[in-house]
């Protein structure tokens, strides 16, 4: 079966609300709920596709659109790539020409149903943040990484990794066992790098596989949330094939904490992951500064062991 590219658009507001659209009779899966968008012709890329269809869909005019992840599903009709961008300014006022109804909905408060069966890990992968933070009390200290990460939190931080492969066992224990109950009681999710039995144990959300883990492992832990991470292709490719809901690729910069390892920079790291089906975090001498650039290059956001914890 041929495969066919298709233009998806998760248009986004302020408040992190996406539009749907519900297909009319007459359709594919009519009555089912999409995001917006069509297929791409012959002499169009998948941006210029969805610069078309939005405008003769919704009539609005597209401003920025990140590229963001590439899924495929096959339908008893198609095989369809689907390649997703967000888009987050836009001007013109919103019309329905080819939908039953449109609804603003959130990720983790759907209330419209049937979904499209391609979009069960497209509204998964909506739940995750901009910015995912990566401890390191192994190099500060456990009480300056705990009162770091409080700061955080008030400010918004939603997604943590606990990485301290480096303290002594009891150590690592007490401090993450302070660190979870202390996202959660934020609302913010927390993964243990590595160690699935202390993530048991203490009810993280989920593990963060490092490289060698991620390459070793032949079945997905079994969380809600799994993290990997990559430096390169064949790695990302594991990822995905394991099932890790998000990975994290880089340096995309210089970093103190991978001194030895050379910078992908951006255009490369764009190019990594280009038709990747996960969310990629960029990874890699990251500050608050650097998400626009990251947003641009089709990144879910970032990542950062220091960044996460100072204020530009």
């Amino acid at each position: 079966m041929k495969k066919v590219d298709v233009a998806a658009a998760v248009i986004l507001r302020p408040d992190g609300s996406f539009l749907l659209g519900q297909r009319a009779p007459g359709t594919f899966y009519p009555g089912y709920w999409e995001f917006p968008g069509g297929k791409v012709e012959p002499d169009e890329t998948p941006r210029e596709a969805l610069v078309r269809e939005l405008h003769e869909e919704l009539g609005i005019a597209v401003e920025t659109a990140h590229p963001w992840i590439v899924r495929e599903h096959v339908y008893e009709h198609a095989h369809v790539r689907l390649h997703f961008f967000r888009v987050v300014a836009w001007h013109g006022e919103l019309q329905d020409h080819v939908h039953t109804a449109l609804s603003w909905q959130r990720a983790d408060a759907l209330d419209v149903a049937p979904m499209l069966p391609a979009n069960a890990p497209v509204l998964k992968a909506l739940q995750l943040p901009a910015v995912y933070g990566i401890s390191h009390a192994h190099a500060i200290g456990a009480d300056a990484q705990l009162a770091a990460l409080a700061q955080a939190l008030q400010q918004g931080l939603r997604l943590v990794q606990l990485r301290e492969a480096a303290m002594p066992e009891l150590a690592r224990e007490g401090f993450a066992a302070q660190a979870v109950a202390l996202c959660h009681r934020h609302g913010a999710r927390v993964l243990i790098n590595g160690d699935t039995q202390l993530a048991w144990a203490l009810g993280a959300d989920g593990v963060h596989l490092p490289v060698e883990k991620l390459m070793q492992s032949r079945q997905r832990p079994e969380f809600p949330l799994v993290g990997a991470s990559c430096h390169d292709a064949p790695e990302l490719a594991r990822a995905a094939v394991l099932g890790a809901d998000f990975a994290v690729l880089g340096p995309v910069q210089a970093t103190a904490s991978h001194p030895q390892q050379p910078a992908l920079g951006w255009e490369k790291f764009a190019r990594l992951i280009e038709y990747s089906p996960l969310p990629v975090y960029a990874l890699g001498g990251m500050r608050q500064a650097d998400l626009p650039r990251a947003l641009a290059a089709g990144a879910q956001g970032i990542a950062a062991i220091r960044g996460a914890w100072t204020t530009d």
